[in-house]
C-alpha cells in the first residue's frame, strides 16, 4: 500500500484502477497515482473510489490488486466509482487449497497479561455471574434478578465485574436436539463454561422444549471453579412453575446468587502468557477505510497474539464471501480448505432459500461509507485475519481449542456474530468500525477501533483507538501494535469505552438455523 499523499487519496496495488479517498476532495483536485496526475470529475467523500484511468463498460473494477466488480457504464478517468456505475457481476474466483501456506512466524515469548486462573485450567480477563435463562418465558424474571445486583450491592465484591442476565428469545417451539436446539444449547454452554464467568445459575419456566436438565447433560455443565472435596458441583438451577411463580422464583435466585457473590470474588489476577488469549475479530458499520486501517492493524496484532501461540477468530463467513480463495491458499491443509469452502456453500444454499442474495451485503451505511460490492468488502474485512496459516474452521459457537489463527462460521450481524465467538471461548473482543459503531459485549471487553480520524474524534466517547491516523502517515505496523498493547491491557482489567458506559447487557444474541414452530 503506497500513501501519494498525506490527505489525498490511497492506492493499493500496482493491478488497480481505482483509488481510495484519504479525505472530502473537490470536483477539480488534482491528485497524484503512480506517478501520473488524475483531475476529479466530481467530488468524492472520504472512503470513496476514483477511477485512476478510463475503465470500459463491463471491464472490471480492481482495488487489493482483486476483481471487486464490473462496470455497468463508461467510467472516465477522474471519476466516482460507486454503486451507480458498478456491480458485483460474475466474478471467478480462482481456488487453490493450502498451496501458500505461511511458515509458522518467529515466536513471541514473553508477553502476558494480569488474568484469572480458573479450577479448569483456563484463563479469564473478566469475572462476572451469570444469570442464564433456557427460554424467553423466563427472561424478565432473569433480568430481574441481574438487575438487583447494583453497584451498591456488589460494592463488598470488587473482584465481580456484574451479575449479567444471558436471555433471548428463543428457546421453545423448536425441534427437541434439532439443528435449532444444539445451536441454543451450544452458545448457553459456551456461556456457562466462559472463563470470564466466576459462577452461573440457570433459569426456566419448566415446560418449555431447551429443558434445563437436557442443556446441563449435553453441555456437561459445572461451576468452573466449584470444586469441593475434589467433585465439581452442579449449578444452581430453577424453575419457575416448580418455585411457585415470577417473584418467588426471582427471590430464591437473588438468595443463592448473595451465596455465590463470596466464592466468585475470591480470586485475584496474576500474570498469563499472552497465548491463553483467545481474540474475536469483528468490524461493524464498515467504511472504504476498514480494509485500509483498521482492518489490516488488526491483522497486525492478530500475527502478533499468533506468534504468542494464542488464538484469532475471523468470523462473518458473508463477509469472507467473494475472498475465501485468499484464506484457502493459506490452509494448513486441503481438509481445512474444504471445511471453509462447505461454509460459503451453505450460505449460498441459504441465502437462494429465502430468494435472497450474499451481495445484499454491503448494508446502506456500508455504501455511504464508500464500499460497493461484497466482494470489496469481504477483500477488506478478511484483513482481519492478518497472514499466518488458517489452522481450523468452527462452527457457530463451537468451542475454539485451537491455536492460531482460526475461522468460525457466523452471519454478518454483529451481535450473533460476536455471541458465537464469545461462547467459543473468546475472551476479548476487538470490533473496528467506519461509521461508528457503538458495540460492547458481556461477559468479553470489547475494544472499538476507528478507521477514520473524523469519526474518532466526533464518538471519541465510544472509540478506543484510531487506526485513521493511517491516513495520515502512521504506518499499519505501529497501529497494530499499538491494538496489541491494547488488548493485553484491557485482558488485564482496562476498562474499555463500551465498559465505561456499560454496554454490553443487551448484546448476547444467539444465532439458530431453523423452523419454529
Amino acid at each position: 500500500m503506497t500513501t501519494t499523499s498525506l490527505t489525498d487519496v490511497i492506492y493499493l496495488h500496482s493491478h488497480d484502477n481505482v483509488c481510495v479517498a484519504a479525505r472530502n476532495l473537490d470536483r477539480g483536485t488534482e491528485i497524484s497515482v503512480h506517478g501520473r496526475i488524475v483531475k476529479l470529475g466530481a467530488a468524492t467523500r472520504m472512503g470513496h473510489k476514483i477511477a485512476t484511468v478510463g475503465i470500459a463498460k463491463e471491464q472490471p473494477i480492481r482495488k487489493y490488486g482483486q476483481v471487486i466488480g464490473f462496470a455497468t457504464q463508461e467510467i472516465k478517468e477522474g471519476d466516482w466509482v460507486h454503486v451507480h456505475n458498478v456491480s458485483t457481476g460474475d466474478i471467478v474466483l480462482e481456488y487453490a487449497k493450502a498451496t501458500e501456506t505461511p511458515a509458522a512466524p518467529k515466536p513471541i515469548a514473553d508477553r502476558t497479561f494480569m488474568g484469572y486462573r480458573r479450577g479448569n485450567g483456563t484463563a479469564g480477563t473478566r469475572n462476572y455471574i451469570a444469570v442464564i435463562s433456557t427460554v424467553n418465558c423466563s427472561a424478565s424474571v432473569s433480568k430481574f434478578v441481574a438487575r438487583h445486583f447494583n453497584e451498591s450491592k456488589l460494592k463488598d465484591y470488587p473482584n465481580v465485574d456484574g451479575v449479567v442476565a444471558f436471555t433471548h428469545s428463543g428457546g421453545c417451539g423448536i425441534q427437541f436436539n434439532g439443528l435449532k436446539h444444539q445451536m441454543l444449547n451450544r452458545t448457553m454452554g459456551g456461556i456457562a463454561r466462559h472463563p470470564n464467568i466466576g459462577a452461573f445459575l440457570v433459569i426456566g419456566l419448566g415446560c418449555e422444549t431447551v429443558s434445563i436438565g437436557h442443556l446441563l447433560d449435553q453441555q456437561q455443565l459445572v461451576q468452573i471453579d466449584g470444586i469441593v472435596d475434589n467433585q465439581p458441583q452442579s449449578p444452581p438451577v430453577f424453575s419457575m412453575q416448580d418455585q411457585g411463580g415470577t417473584m418467588k422464583t426471582v427471590a430464591t435466585a437473588i438468595e443463592k446468587v448473595n451465596e455465590l457473590l463470596p466464592l466468585a470474588n475470591d480470586v485475584k489476577r496474576e500474570p498469563i502468557p499472552a497465548s491463553e488469549l483467545i481474540l474475536a475479530t469483528e468490524c461493524g458499520g464498515s467504511d472504504g477505510n476498514s480494509g485500509i486501517t483498521a482492518n489490516p492493524a488488526v491483522g497486525v496484532a492478530t500475527d502478533m497474539l499468533v506468534a504468542c501461540n494464542g488464538t484469532s477468530i475471523l468470523s462473518e463467513t458473508v463477509e469472507i464471501y467473494g475472498a475465501e480463495h485468499l484464506l484457502t491458499r493459506r490452509a494448513v491443509s486441503v481438509e481445512v480448505a474444504d471445511k471453509l469452502l462447505r461454509r460459503i456453500d451453505w450460505w449460498k444454499s441459504y441465502a437462494k432459500m429465502w430468494d435472497d442474495e450474499l451481495d445484499s451485503n454491503p448494508s446502506v451505511g456500508n455504501k455511504e461509507g464508500g464500499l460497493t460490492t461484497i466482494a470489496e468488502k469481504s477483500l477488506g474485512a478478511v484483513a482481519k485475519g492478518g497472514s499466518t496459516a488458517l489452522v481450523d474452521v468452527y462452527e457457530y459457537a463451537e468451542p475454539v481449542t485451537s491455536k492460531g489463527f482460526v475461522v468460525m462460521d457466523t452471519p454478518g450481524f454483529d451481535p450473533p456474530s460476536v455471541t458465537g465467538m464469545v461462547a467459543g471461548g473468546a475472551n476479548v473482543v476487538v470490533f473496528t468500525t467506519g461509521r461508528g459503531s457503538c458495540f460492547g459485549c458481556k461477559p468479553s471487553p470489547s475494544i472499538k477501533i476507528a478507521t477514520n480520524s473524523p469519526m474518532y474524534h466526533r464518538m471519541s466517547e465510544d472509540m478506543d483507538i484510531n487506526a485513521g491516523k493511517v491516513l495520515e502517515g502512521v504506518s499499519v505496523e505501529e497501529v497494530g501494535e499499538e491494538i496489541f498493547d491494547e488488548i493485553l491491557a484491557v485482558a488485564s482489567g482496562k476498562k474499555t469505552k463500551s465498559e465505561i458506559h456499560g454496554i454490553g447487557d443487551e448484546e448476547f444474541v444467539p444465532w439458530t438455523v431453523g423452523p419454529t414452530f
